[in-house]
């Protein structure tokens, strides 16, 4: 059957292409490439889907969401760094931090916001491996309005929309990026639902990793449920300090599963977020995709097939909810498109 949810687009994510990243310390193999989302189109559009280009939204769907301190960073960072001479002296071609303020570094003083560049970044940036290059910012604000596209179209009536977001974002608290993510895609489309008139909706994270980001967004919120299965962080995955069990707000379950879960194991924890999403009355859904809990993929250990993806697009498919569906990990080029275009079957086949 051919895919009949459209994909929203734009070229303008080709302007992410950091070639490496800074991880424990050591320069290492950039794996966010433009070739993920090239790949995901082109199985997408071999399936059928139609694609739509992506359209400019104002800003006030990312500061609905994010600290202005945060956009304006982003939107500064590379200028700034590059005419402060940085790549040429010490040689770092991207904006990387060096210092983070964190909580026991300031025993309670309210931090002053650093004269060097090298060490605002760490007020901005949780990690080292999430560097700014030249077209960063441009092609994150971008994959903003390939989400709110998506969204669009799902306001006009249509019933599901998938945005092929790159970079990807669902590790963005309100006001720290990180983990390879810059401003965060998902919940920004989550909000902006909010408002425009849907009442309650259901940010449902599938990414192998913890959806940390909307869960501090969204922690105090009753009108957005943020929800996510992913692979236990107590035996040493991303994001490491968040993403556990116990951890409830007014509307958020987390289900952490243990390395080595297959399909079984990963489809019971997409049940246990569907169930929340019905007991929540949820309205609109909004997928973080991820792809990356695949049984080949070097950033996880969970080992979920191509039919446990249709599988949960079914599951999901069954809320029968006007749904948006955002782009986030995976990393085998080979299989990415097969995966994602499970997912998207399966919940096309509900329709």
């Amino acid at each position: 059957m051919a895919l009949s949810i459209p994909v929203t687009w734009t070229d303008a994510h080709r302007l992410h292409a950091l070639e490496s990243a800074v991880w424990v310390g050591v320069s290492i193999d950039a794996d966010e490439l433009p070739e993920r989302a090239d790949r995901i189109r082109a199985a997408l559009e071999d399936a059928g889907a139609p694609v739509v280009e992506a359209q400019a939204h104002d800003d006030d769907a990312l500061l609905s969401v994010h600290d202005a301190g945060l956009v304006d960073f982003l939107s500064t960072a590379w200028k700034d760094w590059d005419a402060a001479g940085l790549p040429h002296d010490p040689g770092q071609p991207n904006v990387v931090g060096y210092i983070f303020p964190t909580p026991s570094l300031l025993a309670g003083i309210e931090p002053r916001v650093p004269a060097a560049l090298s060490a605002r970044t760490g007020t901005w940036c949780f990690d080292t491996m999430t560097a700014v290059g030249e077209g960063t910012w441009e092609a994150a604000r971008a994959a903003v309005d390939t989400a709110l596209t998506a969204a669009d179209l799902v306001l006009a009536g249509v019933p599901a929309a998938y945005a092929c977001c790159r970079p990807p974002g669902h590790h963005v608290t309100r006001s720290a990026f990180g983990g390879s993510c810059y401003l965060n895609n998902a919940a920004i489309a989550a909000q902006y639902l909010r408002e425009h008139g849907v009442a309650r909706v259901a940010l449902l994270d599938i990414d192998a990793h913890h959806g940390n980001g909307a869960q501090a967004i969204f922690w105090t919120s009753d009108e957005v449920l943020t929800a996510s299965v992913h692979v236990d962080p107590a035996e040493g995955w991303f994001p490491h300090f968040l993403g556990f069990a116990d951890e409830s707000g007014p509307s958020n379950l987390n289900v952490p599963l243990a390395p080595e879960s297959g399909d079984d194991a990963w489809l019971a924890g997409v049940d246990r977020l569907v169930d929340a999403a019905r007991e929540h009355g949820s309205d609109a859904l909004v997928v973080a995709l991820g792809v990356d809990a695949a049984a080949a993929d070097p950033n996880s250990p969970l080992a979920v097939t191509e039919a446990g993806f249709r599988e949960a697009g079914h599951r999901l498919g069954a809320l029968g909810l006007p749904t948006v569906l955002v782009q986030e990990g995976g990393y085998v080029f080979e299989t990415l498109g097969t995966l994602v275009g499970a997912t998207l079957g399966g919940l096309d086949e509900t329709r």
